[in-house]
């Protein structure tokens, strides 16, 4: 019997001059996007219904009589699509026009100005002058509870975020009150959004800036903001975000979209956690403890040829201490030092907390582990250890006289003689609380904000992240201080770049060794099953 093959039906039009073929079902506006051109829309959003609210998005179709709202008009075969037309444009200009009519001009305080789709759309395609003669309207401002602030005289009703919380979180604390000209979005009594773990997303997805962000209220101008592509490192599910910075500092966290793991959503957990990255008090230059006993300040050349000196020969053994907020090539990188070292066990410690699903896209969690790359430290054979703070467990290395390692743990709940008794101790860190200060070598390493690299989440997905922030002293990235580490105790190169050091990491896991870097892309990759390329080197 011959095998059955599904092929997708498509439909060939033209828009704006331009031939295409698209899958039968196309909305107007996704095939517009297709190629390029930007229909305006407010109400639209690729990850919640159309219901054609705003008529922003009016194109003109040949042969139909009226204007099409592209957001809900779909691509037949032979449709001639005109986005510029004279009639679209006036039609949109009239719609600009009586979006104006009461919308308060507020740009220099406005948390949305330089972002703000009625903004752009104004000055692209608005009238030239307002014809309004009487006051506008003022409704002032509201708290919707949790992070949320609403600005009712800015809205332009495009439903986004009452369709959000109708049809994603699933939890329906919005809503459209009165009718006509005196409709306004509102809660529900007194309940408002405080303790909904996605309300935030509202704040995304407002085209106009009525709903704004507390925690980023009058902080800063969109246009001051670098952004750069990451994962968020505050649990396992490794959402996509963009870090959005100034003067080195994180100024807020915003999803970036990844249908694979959070569509375009994340949870308000990670994206207000954020403080920890601004940090200040941390290690700037490598600290090597002298004939005297004192940690000194030395250069990066001298500590580790002094390290290597230490190590090299030695067939005894470690044991090891990761934190799982490090990257996958940082933790692989420690645990080819520990083979080369003779092997040798190492635990993590992580807080854990309740789960949380967003009902909506039911993949998306916040996931009981709070912290990125617990599944990378497990790959690369570091045990859990600890309570659910993050705190104990590893009571038995203060006794340990070996060669004990320390890889990102902050030890802030450690007592003070933690590691004295270690033959060699050495701390890759980025503060020195009192257990490290017995560290016989302290080597400043950056966080994931501050290097590129990649963690692994739940699903096993590898995705890579990017610098945001400058680097602190003398710091640098653990695996390149582990890499060169490893050249001077062994027979190996030292990694150049972060491409160098994942690559290297098939050696410790061989299913990192399916994986090319270049292939992991702003998506990332799933790593197989370690069944499915043999049995590992785990320690």
């Amino acid at each position: 019997m011959a095998e059955e093959t599904t092929a997708i039906e498509t439909v060939t039009c033209t828009i704006d001059g331009m031939e295409m073929t698209v899958p039968k079902g196309t909305r107007i506006i996704d095939a517009a996007a297709m190629a390029g051109i930007d229909a305006p829309h407010y109400c639209y959003h690729p990850g919640l219904s159309s219901p054609a609210q705003c008529r922003m998005c009016l194109v003109e179709v040949e042969k139909v009589p009226k204007l099409v709202p592209a957001c809900t008009g779909q691509v037949a075969d032979g449709n001639v699509i005109r986005t510029q037309s004279e009639n679209a444009l006036k039609a949109r200009e009239g719609v600009l026009e009586f979006y104006m009519v009461n919308h308060p001009l507020d740009c220099p305080v406005c948390d949305q100005a330089g972002e703000c789709k009625l903004q752009d759309y104004i000055s692209a395609e608005g009238p030239a002058m307002g014809r309004l003669k009487e006051p506008k309207r003022v409704l002032g401002r509201d708290d919707f509870g949790g992070d949320v602030l609403f600005y009712a005289d800015r809205c332009v009703m495009c439903t986004r975020c009452v369709r959000f919380m109708r049809e994603v979180a699933q939890d329906e604390r919005l809503g459209v009150v009165q009718r006509g000209s005196r409709n306004v979005i509102d809660t529900f009594f007194d309940e408002g959004l405080d303790g909904n773990l996605w309300a935030d997303n509202i704040v995304d997805i407002c085209p106009v800036g009525a709903l704004v962000s507390k925690d980023f209220l009058h902080k800063a101008r969109a246009w001051d903001l670098d952004r750069t592509p990451s994962v968020c490192p505050n649990c396992t599910q490794g959402c996509n975000i963009r870090l959005e910075t100034r003067d080195n500092q994180v100024m807020r966290i915003k999803p970036r979209p990844n249908e694979e793991v959070n569509s375009h959503w994340m949870c308000d957990f990670g994206r207000l956690n954020y403080q920890w990255i601004n940090r200040g008090g941390r290690i700037e230059a490598p600290l090597v403890r002298d004939a005297s006993g004192r940690l000194s300040p030395v250069s990066w050349s001298e500590a580790l040829t002094k390290l290597a000196d230490a190590l090299r020969g030695s067939r005894a053994g470690a044991k090891a201490v990761v934190s799982p907020f490090m990257a996958n090539e940082d933790i692989g990188a420690l645990r080819r030092v520990m083979e080369q070292v003779g092997g040798g066990s190492g635990v993590f410690r992580v807080e854990t907390g309740e789960e949380v699903t967003l009902p909506g896209f039911p993949s998306l969690k916040l996931r009981t582990d709070r912290a990125a790359n617990v599944h990378g430290a497990e790959a690369f054979g570091f045990t859990r250890t600890g309570d659910a703070d993050g705190n104990g467990g590893i009571a038995d290395l203060s006794s340990f006289d070996g060669t004990l390692f320390v890889l990102g743990d902050e030890l802030a709940d450690v007592d003070a003689t933690f590691g004295a008794s270690a033959g060699l101790f050495v701390y890759v860190g980025h503060f020195l609380a009192p257990a490290a200060r017995n560290a016989h070598f302290v080597l400043p390493a950056t966080t994931f904000a501050e290097m590129e690299g990649t963690f692994t989440n739940v699903q096993r997905r590898v995705q890579r992240f990017w610098p945001a922030l400058q680097v602190p002293g003398m710091a640098r990235p653990a695996w390149q201080i582990l890499g060169v580490l490893l050249a001077g105790i062994g027979d190996e190169g030292a990694p150049g770049t972060a491409a160098d050091a994942f690559h290297a990491l098939g050696s410790v896991r061989p299913e990192f060794g399916t994986l090319q870097w270049a292939d992991l892309g702003a998506g990332g990759a799933l790593l197989p099953q370690p069944a499915a390329v043999g049995a590992g080197t785990q320690g």
